[in-house]
């Protein structure tokens, strides 16, 4: 994609690379590989590694840099883009896997703001330039997800991509259309995305593609129902009508129950079987059991069976 700009290549399905927990706890490295030539394989527009999913807050920096460098080899054999997520709860603890995602030169790398106290504004503009400057020549991606101390009103961000010229991207929940109308300038300047069960409404007003979790299930499917969102918009909107009343049932009784979302994404994966990995989580994180995994993929198989 020669000549496009980092924000005009970041569009689409973007898929994560999910960790393989061993009875020891470690990560299988080699099960990245695995995936991504799958993730390849279904159509993504690219992937990503060491978001929330990719459990970045439970990683020791070894292990960020080993499951960081693997994506990125990965990745290149097949051609696919990536990014890195070099998210800490810490400021100083972010310029560090900044330096260590740079060196492995992905399209752009995410970054999550300090999270143990909430940031002003000018705070965050502050450790937003400090970011850009150990990024040095790669762009950024604000991953600011509503359970973040600081969620980033649409007047700040818009400031933010005019002092920021690297910010290239916004990984985000995303709103209703006063918010869309809200975020316009945004929208104009940066790629926007939004949560992968709310592609078709959120693409159809004005957010460029989705970090999926519907692609944690099926990335073959989620790939083939954004391209129905341009083809058939209608029936792109009837299936994430569907898409809402799977997740109600399979997918919130568990966050209900404390399971958060990441731990969540991998039980789909499971579920969905288009890769061998199990829904262990890091220490100290349960995964969601067996009995659970089987009800999403029943669920699955009555409302999506696109997605089976």
């Amino acid at each position: 994609m020669a000549g496009l700009t980092a924000s005009e290549q970041i569009r689409g399905v973007w898929a994560t690379v999910m960790l393989d927990v061993g009875a020891d706890g470690v990560p299988c490295l080699e099960s990245i590989e695995a995936q991504v030539e799958a993730l390849a394989a279904a159509g993504v527009d690219g992937i990503y590694c060491n978001g929330t999913t990719t459990e970045f807050h439970c990683q020791t920096e070894d292990q960020f840099v080993s499951v960081a460098s693997a994506t990125a080899v990965s990745a290149r054999r097949v051609g696919l883009p990536f990014q890195i997520g070099a998210s800490h709860p810490m400021p100083q603890g972010t310029l560090l896997r900044l330096a260590a995602a740079r060196a492995l030169a992905p399209l752009a790398i995410q970054v999550t703001l300090p999270d143990w106290t909430p940031m002003r504004e000018e705070e965050v503009l502050r450790f937003l330039k400090g970011c850009a400057s150990a990024a040095e020549d790669v762009a950024l991606v604000l991953y600011n997800p509503p359970h973040a101390k600081t969620v980033l009103s649409p007047d700040t961000l818009a400031m933010l991509t005019l002092e920021v010229p690297q910010l290239a991207g916004l990984k985000c929940a995303g709103g209703d259309e006063n918010w869309y109308h809200a975020m316009a300038p945004v929208l104009k300047r940066i790629s926007v995305f939004i949560p992968g069960h709310f592609y078709a409404s959120g693409t159809q007003m004005g957010a460029h593609g989705s970090y999926s979790n519907m692609a944690c299930l099926n990335p073959a499917a989620a790939v083939a129902w954004a391209r129905q969102c341009s083809n058939d918009p209608e029936g792109a909107m009837d299936l994430e009508k569907r898409i809402a009343a799977f997740m109600g049932e399979a997918i919130r009784p568990l966050l209900a129950r404390g399971y958060f979302g990441n731990a969540v994404d991998k039980a789909m994966a499971v579920a969905g079987g288009w890769t061998q990995i199990g829904a262990a989580m890091m220490w100290p994180f349960d995964g969601v059991p067996t009995a659970d995994i089987a009800r999403i993929r029943s669920a699955a198989a009555r409302f999506l069976p696109e997605f089976v």
